[in-house]
């Protein structure tokens, strides 16, 4: 059952949770791995992500990695289960024209995985090595046009159905996580999308004008620029965990 909040909004309840350094870089200029994170900041993405009922993250994120953060602690896999949730939240990739390796360790983990594309996207995926990925590597497809409509999308993944899926009905998506990059941490800004920030400020800088940070795409200029309230700080050991609400 929807929370009278989400029925209000229409839409998953968006949280945004990112690690960068302290010159705000999420990534050298490679646009290579992040793994300067420590353990503690990974388990507190894990417990962000345990709470959700599934994470959006893009396709250079994904091309990245080549992988995705399950939940392996079983204690937030029993709380999943009190919650009736399945024990793994949906993966979901989006990317306008579906370029994936199939040999990416993504698409041999044991999680759920959808992709939000376009035609032309879904073709290209469909047409090119989708096959070498495996006998069903999402399980749902979600179409919108390009540039991504995200307001219809996030109405789609509440509602569990849309016209134009490639399937008829889906999990019902309450509470999503994204997980990068900025790119479309800025696309779903823009939008007034977002509800709520998790920045980790870890201990290095990276410099470099080229290197993403949480937010890229054009900019916002002032006064128009999303407005923060800071719940909560905590420092542990060199890094500061931040927990920000997004204005309305």
């Amino acid at each position: 059952m929807q929370s009278p909040l989400i029925c209000s909004l229409n839409r998953p309840w968006i949280t945004v949770v990112l690690a960068m350094s302290a010159d705000g870089k999420i990534a050298d200029a490679s646009r290579a791995a992040a793994r300067f994170p420590s353990a503690t900041d990974k388990a507190h993405l894990e417990r962000q992500i345990a709470k959700a009922d599934a994470t959006l993250f893009g396709a250079g994120t994904l091309r990245a990695y080549g992988t995705t953060l399950p939940v392996t602690n079983t204690d937030l896999i029993e709380a999943r289960r009190s919650r009736h949730q399945p024990d793994q939240p949906v993966q979901i990739v989006c990317s306008a024209m579906g370029n994936f390796d199939p040999q990416w360790p993504f698409f041999r983990q044991p999680v759920p995985r959808w992709l939000i594309t376009t035609l032309e996207g879904m073709r290209s995926w469909r047409e090119g090595r989708a096959a070498e990925a495996g006998e069903q590597p999402f399980e749902h497809v979600l179409i919108t046009e390009r540039p991504f409509n995200w307001h219809n999308v996030m109405q789609d993944l509440l509602n569990g159905k849309s016209a134009l899926s490639s399937a008829a009905n889906r999990p019902a998506i309450q509470n999503l996580v994204v997980m990068g990059g900025g790119e479309l941490v800025a696309s779903l800004l823009s939008d007034g999308l977002v509800d709520d920030l998790y920045l980790t400020v870890c201990p290095l800088l990276i410099g470099g004008k080229t290197a993403p940070t949480p937010v890229s795409g054009l900019g916002f200029t002032l006064p128009r620029t999303p407005q923060l309230t800071l719940r909560s700080c905590q420092v542990e050991a060199d890094e500061v965990f931040l927990h920000y609400s997004v204005c309305r």
